[in-house]
């Protein structure tokens, strides 16, 4: 069953596409039949043929695809963006006519061939498969595409997909859900899922992904979080227009309207209130760089009281990549007039603001009523392969029990997982090498790095479980004739950043 509610869903810009349960029900059939799913396209292309079509190199693919009889047909419409004549449409589609599916705003008439007008592609995870419906890009289309342009499932929502945590939970929010591909995954884990959106489109799109997939979704539409008024969640995850320029709306999928870094500060102020206590929420983000600002001060800035925070840094855009990067996502040349008047006007307000880059990341929030919160803001630069949201959850996790213990961690016996590594770099001196570098370095997880001296070394040498830090704190400092005291007062911040990293780990109290 599929609930939609909310204001009525009228496009202002296209015609909306007739995703009933009957249409859903006769395309499902013909992709299961087919196999259209994402086992079986790479099963049909080979994985060189899948790979090259990921690099935008799509002649191995449709050459694989011309073996893969009906599959091969939804390849190539709905992949590849080639035409098919109606005899192949009918064999793949049915029991769904061609006719129905045009009517549908499935497919569109071309002469006597069909194209595709939406794009329906598998999507996977390691539990299976589903199906994403999302509007044709700007190549596909051949011109720039409208204002109610519904994304496919592109890199931020991968990202987006990899850093959020899948603990189990009772209700969960999907706060602009576009294609609903977040609100999929979602399914996985959360008893309960409601997806919002502003755009009337993005809503109708995101319902024919849940008819498809046989899912019960909520589905609501309002802008930010007035769909969900006074209700609260055990999780919120978001994908907001993080776009960060002047005020305007090109792209409802990308611009709020807001100018700045605002939309993400607006979700980051608003969504605490909108959780559980000890509810999560998980989303991308935007923030600028100013002259003369910190940009983890600008971002802790934006957060209600009691409120835990993780802000990830993962990469900074120089104000220039940062325009092009986005003007070539609307399908604009930035050596065109048209690309360069609106690059004109974007540059102009960052200097005008005194922005000097653009910070991107993820943002981890948990509602900590009546305790003293925790916020961090960390770069995260470096390349990884482990996904973020294991690590978020557990970042809470080790958040609370260092809030909990306090001072009581000197009583704690710690050890030093296996996956952590110590570097040293050495260099020549007078009297042979000489260690110039020593950096623990976590193996697993997002790889975090430490540069830490001599006396860290030794101590994190004796943390094996067995004595509590307050009797290897005594013993080092014995050993070095160093004041004990002045030795623990200098530990403990180091040994608290290293338990919310996960490179140490508490074992039992002593």
């Amino acid at each position: 069953m599929l609930i939609v509610a909310g204001l009525p869903i009228v496009s202002t810009n296209t015609p909306l596409p007739d995703l009933s349960d009957d249409v859903c029900a006769r395309l499902r059939e013909a992709f299961r039949r087919t196999g259209y799913d994402a086992d079986g396209v790479v099963d049909a292309l080979g994985g060189a043929a899948h790979t090259a079509l990921g690099r935008g190199e799509p002649e191995p693919a449709r050459r694989a695809s011309l073996d893969a009889g009906d599959l091969g047909v939804f390849i190539r419409l709905f992949l590849l963006g080639l035409a098919e004549p109606e005899k192949a449409v009918s064999s793949a589609f049915a029991p769904l006519t061609a006719d129905d599916a045009v009517a549908a705003g499935i497919l569109r008439a071309v002469g006597d061939e069909f194209r595709a007008a939406l794009d329906i592609r598998p999507h996977g995870d390691d539990d299976g498969s589903w199906w994403v419906v999302s509007d044709l890009d700007a190549d596909m289309l051949g011109h720039v595409v409208p204002e109610d342009h519904v994304l496919g499932v592109g890199h931020a929502s991968l990202s987006l997909i990899r850093a959020t945590s899948r603990r189990p939970v009772g209700t969960l929010l999907d706060l602009g859900t576009g294609n609903g591909v977040q609100a999929l995954h979602a399914t996985r884990h959360a008893q309960r899922v409601t997806a919002t959106d502003v755009s009337a489109r993005a809503l109708a799109l995101a319902a024919g992904t849940f008819r498809l997939n046989e899912l019960e979704v909520e589905l609501l539409r309002g802008e930010w979080f007035a769909p969900v008024a006074r209700r609260r969640f055990d999780q919120v995850v978001c994908n907001p227009p993080f776009v960060v320029g002047p005020p305007r709306v090109d792209y409802t999928y990308r611009d709020s309207g807001l100018a700045g870094d605002d939309a993400s500060a607006l979700v980051v102020r608003q969504l605490p209130s909108f959780l559980n206590d000890g509810g999560t929420g998980q989303l991308l983000a935007s923030w600028l760089h100013r002259n003369g600002e910190d940009w983890g001060d600008r971002v802790s800035r934006w957060l209600p009281p009691e409120t835990d925070a993780w802000f990830v840094q993962r990469d900074v855009a120089d104000p220039g990549l940062y325009v092009g990067t986005w003007l070539r996502d609307e399908g604009i040349d930035p050596r065109s007039p048209e690309g360069r008047a609106k690059a004109a006007a974007w540059l102009d307000w960052f200097t005008e603001n005194d922005v000097q880059g653009i910070g991107f990341g993820f943002v981890t929030l948990r509602r900590a009523n009546g305790q003293t919160p925790t916020v961090v803001c960390e770069d995260l630069r470096q390349a990884y392969d482990d996904p973020l949201g294991p690590e978020a959850a557990n970042w809470l996790d080790r958040v609370e029990w260092l809030r909990t213990h306090g001072d009581n961690v000197l009583d704690v016996a710690f050890r030093v997982p296996d996956t952590v590594l110590l570097e040293r770099v050495d260099s020549p001196g007078d009297e042979g090498w000489e260690t110039t570098v020593r950096r623990l370095h976590r193996t697993d997880g997002p790889g975090w790095q430490h540069e830490v001296d001599e006396l860290t070394t030794r101590l994190l040498a004796g943390c094996r479980g067995a004595l509590p830090l307050s009797d290897l704190l005594d013993l080092l400092s014995a050993a070095q004739g160093l004041d004990s005291a002045e030795l623990t007062a200098a530990a403990l911040p180091i040994v608290r950043e290293l338990v919310r990293h996960g490179m140490l780990v508490p074992g039992s109290p002593q």
